[in-house]
This record gives structure tokens, C-alpha cells and sequence, in this order.
């Protein structure tokens, strides 16, 4: 070990790194408050969403109830209209605290899925310094919340010790499925690998099924009133939203190339309204299904494609802000060359991840006993939503959210190869480290 990685060491082994690296985080993303961004598109429906139900006038639309998007975002929002009044400046306010929230999570779950502080350090502040991160704070979208629900859901069940962990993890997990439906099929793969990390016996098999059961189950009493209230509102049983069906046939229809594609004439052929919402869903979901009987071949071509969009491209916060910012043709150099270096910085990123994966599931690396360990998490997670993907369609934005346990496999990687001294061996913190390591690799289990 170098002078230089020793000092680098130490310095973040201290207590004052901490707190220097949440300041690199939160300065950035405070800045972007004040920023007049004003919100366009889903944004705009989102934030007109949650003005409706704050005056008192439900989740509606041109005053005809709907349930078109989940609701679990303008629900949030319109709480806090209630208290502060609304205004998109109160929708970056509650942005910038899910954000610390997700920087604290980070660093917190990066210590527990890798067993090494470091890590959890080193992930911080690869997020900390993440331009497409930093930049949604800025939009009334629900990817800043969605990413802190989901974080939190999994520091409940994977870090927390408290009794009353599962029922809180349940409520949030609620909550996140109002938000994003997707989000129940989460718990699977969590409590899949709380089974596989053990050893194995009918005595644990239960425990761990009952836990996801508890989860469940408490999840649905956020759920549950709100499908009633859509059975209430439809007279037909609807889960959480209406758009399943359009979502699916925009993904999938003649000119389809992998990403959302709204203006095939198999789409905008059906007469869409708020009244007929419903109808709308049930025949788009009709026509996406039958084009892909009708064209399996093609379906499965777009697959690749559906990918890409998903995984290549980055940075698509500048949206927002050449939507919605005033100045943004002013700047618009500025915005270009941090989208060229967020670019270039998120490729890195997935680098990284693609690598440590590659360490982790060959053997190559070890960071416990067991076989099967924690650090499965990011890989099953990121899996669920590209096979959801592949189904649908492609979009940049549906990555947002697992980004900071991307980080999280990332900031392991780095941490192990800058200090180390057997960069061969990435070994348990007992072998062949530097005697302060114990302060890097605390045994949090």
C-alpha cells in the first residue's frame, strides 16, 4: 500500500469523512430547490393530480374520478399541499429529503450487503457526485420518492433489528405498490435470499414465509382500501391504475423499437378519454396481447432493443429541465456537456457493477462464509426489472431507482481495489489487510 492510499485510508476511516461526504451529497441536490423548473408531462399530471385531491376534489381529472396512474405519488403530495399549500417548490423540498434519506441508505446498505464499512463509504460518494441523480430532484416525478421507499423496504429487512420491522417494511411496501405497481414482486427475491443464505431447515423455511406473509399482509391494508375505492368508482375490480394496458401496447405494436412508442396507429386508433379509462385499458391490453401472438418473432426482436433503452442511455433528468427551465437555452452548453460526462460516468458505473458481479458469482471474491449472502440483492433486483422491461418496453428512467445499489456493487469493487494490499484476494477483512481495517470492516452481522 502506497503513503497516498494509506492517507486515503485513514481519512476515511475517520468520523469527519462521513460527514464531508453527506455535505458533497446534499449541497448539489439543495442547490436544484431553487431552481424554476416547472413541472411538464407526467410531472404536470402528477402535481395537478395532487392539487385536486389537496383541494378536496379526489383524485380526478377534469372532474371525473380516475385511476389512470398509480396514486401512491399525488397521495403523498396532496398530505403536504394540505399542510404547506401546493407549490412546486414544496415538491422539490420533499424531493431533496428523500434524498437524504437515499444517501443514508446507501451508505447503510452498503455496509450490510458487502460487510464492509468502506463500501458503504465508497458508494456514497459515487452517488454523491451522479449528475443524473442530483438532477431529478428538480422534477415532480416519482422516481426520487419510489428510490427511498424501495431502499427502505430493504434496510427494513435486511439491516434493521427492531421488532416491529416487518409490519413497517409492509406499510412502506404499500405504499411503494401505489406508487409503482410492480413493486410487490420485490419480496420474493428478498426473502428467497434470507432462505438461501442459511442453513437450510422446515424451521426457517416457515419463519422466513411467515415474515413475508406478515409483509404482505400489511401491505395490503394500504392497498386494499384503494382497489375498493376503484371497484367503488368502476364497478369493475382494478388493483391500483388503468394504464396497464396502454403501457403494454405502447411497448409493443408494429412501430415498436424498444422504448415507449405512443403514436402507432394501433394506439392512437382507440378513443381514449377519463369516462371510458376502463374500456381503454381493457382493449389496448386486447390489442397488445394479440399483436404479440400474431407476431412472436417480432416480440422477441424487440427484446435487445427494449434492453438498450433501458441500460445504454443515461441522464434523461435534462428532460425536465429543457421542459420545464426558463434558462435552458441560455445554458444550454452547460446541460449538454454534464449529459456528455453523466454519460460517460454512468457507463463506468455499470462497469463496475457488470465486474464485481462477475467476481462475486465466479467465487473470485469472497465476503463472508456463506455462499449465498446479501450481496445477491442488487443482481436479483436489477434482473426482475429488466425482465419487466422486456415485456413492456424500455425506458432509461425505469433504472433510476436501482441505481444506488448498483453503486452499492460499484463502491465494493473500489473499496477492495484501492485497499487491499493482495489485490489479487478480495478476502474477509481478516485477511491480509492493513491493521486499521477493522474500522473499515466492522461485523455488522
Amino acid at each position: 500500500m502506497t503513503v497516498e492510499h494509506l492517507r486515503l485510508w485513514r481519512w476515511f476511516a475517520s468520523s469527519s469523512a462521513v460527514a464531508l461526504l453527506f455535505t458533497l451529497y446534499i449541497v448539489p441536490r439543495a442547490a436544484l430547490v431553487f431552481f424554476s423548473v416547472e413541472p411538464a408531462s407526467d410531472a404536470a399530471w402528477y402535481f395537478n393530480r395532487a392539487v385536486a385531491l389537496a383541494a378536496g376534489h379526489g383524485y380526478s381529472e377534469g372532474g371525473l374520478f380516475t385511476a389512470y396512474w398509480p396514486p401512491g405519488w399525488p397521495l403523498t403530495l396532496a398530505l403536504v399541499f394540505k399542510l404547506f399549500g401546493p407549490s412546486i417548490f414544496i415538491v422539490k423540498v420533499v424531493n431533496l429529503l428523500c434524498a437524504m434519506a437515499t444517501g443514508w441508505f446507501t451508505l447503510d446498505l452498503g455496509r450490510k450487503l458487502f460487510n464492509s464499512e468502506l463500501a458503504g463509504r465508497v458508494a456514497l460518494l459515487l452517488l454523491a457526485i451522479y449528475p443524473n441523480n442530483i438532477g431529478y430532484v428538480a422534477a415532480a416525478m416519482t422516481e426520487v420518492f419510489y428510490t427511498t421507499l424501495l431502499l427502505a423496504i430493504l434496510w427494513l429487512l435486511i439491516v434493521c433489528q427492531a421488532e416491529l420491522r416487518f409490519a413497517l417494511a409492509g406499510l412502506i411496501l404499500g405504499l411503494a405498490t401505489l406508487v409503482k405497481t410492480q413493486s410487490l414482486v420485490v419480496l420474493p427475491f428478498i426473502f428467497g435470499i434470507a432462505i438461501l443464505r442459511q442453513h437450510i431447515t422446515l424451521h426457517q423455511v416457515r419463519l422466513v414465509l411467515f415474515r413475508a406473509g406478515l409483509v404482505t399482509l400489511t401491505a395490503c391494508f394500504v392497498i386494499v382500501p384503494w382497489t375498493l375505492r376503484n371497484h367503488a368508482v368502476f364497478n369493475k375490480w382494478i388493483f391500483v391504475s388503468t394504464n396497464g394496458g396502454l403501457t403494454l401496447l405502447t411497448g409493443n405494436n408494429p412501430s415498436a423499437r424498444g422504448d415507449y412508442t405512443p403514436d402507432d396507429p394501433l394506439v392512437t386508433s382507440i378513443s381514449r378519454s377519463v369516462a371510458n379509462q376502463v374500456s381503454v385499458d381493457k382493449e389496448a391490453r386486447r390489442r397488445a396481447v394479440e399483436w404479440i401472438k400474431g407476431n412472436p418473432g417480432r416480440f422477441i426482436w424487440l427484446m435487445p432493443m427494449k434492453w438498450f433503452r433501458l441500460w445504454a442511455p443515461d441522464g434523461e433528468s435534462e428532460w425536465w429541465f429543457q421542459a420545464g427551465y426558463k434558462q435552458y437555452d441560455k445554458y444550454v452548453s452547460y446541460f449538454r456537456a454534464v449529459r456528455y460526462l453523466n454519460q460517460a460516468y454512468y457507463i463506468l458505473l455499470l462497469l463496475g457493477f457488470i465486474w464485481s458481479g462477475f467476481l462475486l458469482f465466479s467465487g473470485r471474491a469472497k465476503i463472508s462464509e456463506l455462499r449465498f449472502d446479501w450481496w445477491m440483492l442488487p443482481y436479483s433486483i436489477t434482473l426482475y426489472v429488466t425482465l419487466l422491461s422486456l415485456v413492456f418496453s424500455g425506458q432509461s428512467r425505469f433504472h433510476y431507482p436501482i441505481m444506488p445499489i448498483v453503486v452499492m456493487c460499484t463502491g465494493w469493487l473500489l473499496a477492495s481495489n484501492l485497499f487491499v494490499q493482495e489485490r489479487t484476494r478480495f478476502a474477509a477483512p481478516s485477511d491480509a489487510l492493513h491493521p486499521v481495517a477493522s474500522k473499515f470492516f466492522p461485523t455488522l452481522d
